[in-house]
């Protein structure tokens, strides 16, 4: 990952007012990942919305971390099917237009 577009862990937890613990569960979960350079633990800048989604979930909703990890495991599945289905549409299109 390029250093430009990494955003150290403790401006992100200041930004959002969460705790650093919470972000180190959510690498635990692998729900995201943290880069390490010089003991300074890092997040990618494309994982922001990531890390707000899930601490929304977490402290406005109070879904617990194991739960979130089942909700983003199953809208992951969504995704992959709606992209599945789609690429079958436009297949069968294909055909269609015989």
């Amino acid at each position: 990952m390029e250093s430009t577009h990494l955003i150290p862990v403790q401006l992100v937890c200041k930004h959002y007012k969460i705790p650093v613990a919470f972000i180190n569960t959510l690498q635990e979960f692998q729900l995201i990942e943290l880069a390490v350079e010089k003991d300074t633990h890092f997040i990618h800048k494309k994982q922001l919305k990531k890390v707000e989604k899930i601490a929304r979930l977490h402290y406005d909703l109070d879904i617990n971390i194991e739960g979130i990890d089942a909700i983003y495991n199953l809208l992951e599945q969504v995704n992959t099917l709606k992209r599945e289905v789609k690429n079958l549409n436009n297949r069968l299109r294909l055909y269609e237009d015989f």
